[in-house]
């Protein structure tokens, strides 16, 4: 993916200046929405290095490892907190994939939380 190409968050914005700063450190998410949109973003383009930092400590795994699932896009469905200066935060978003010839849509309300000055992903529910 390249920085002039729409952000795979759905934003409407360049990947490179959506998205990619996050990915590259330049600058933290400012809100829990806006780090749900990178982590898609991420699991997107396959940067799951980025996915992995933004997972919070106490509940991300030892190592994530890539499939074969192609994200093509993501609505948010609803936000509850998570702007700047909250604590915690959630975010109800539908992601949809391709897997094979298969597509399908993840529902899931996340929950994010501020550590050290910064948004991370916490854990969610999966919706059927």
């Amino acid at each position: 993916m390249q920085a002039a190409d729409a952000c795979p968050c759905g934003s409407g914005e360049p990947f490179g200046r959506c998205c990619l700063p996050l990915h590259q450190g330049e600058r933290h998410a400012a809100t829990a929405e806006e780090l749900m949109r990178s982590r898609f973003s991420a699991y997107a383009v396959g940067d799951l290095d980025y996915v992995w930092q933004t997972w919070h400590p106490r509940t991300r795994p030892a190592a994530l490892t890539p499939g074969d699932v192609i994200w093509t896009g993501l609505q948010i469905l609803d936000t509850v907190d998570g702007e700047a200066g909250d604590e915690h935060g959630e975010v109800e978003f539908q992601a949809y994939y391709r897997d094979g010839r298969e597509r399908g849509t993840l529902h899931e309300r996340s929950r994010f939380a501020v550590r050290a000055r910064r948004w991370f992903y916490v854990d969610g529910d999966v919706f059927d």
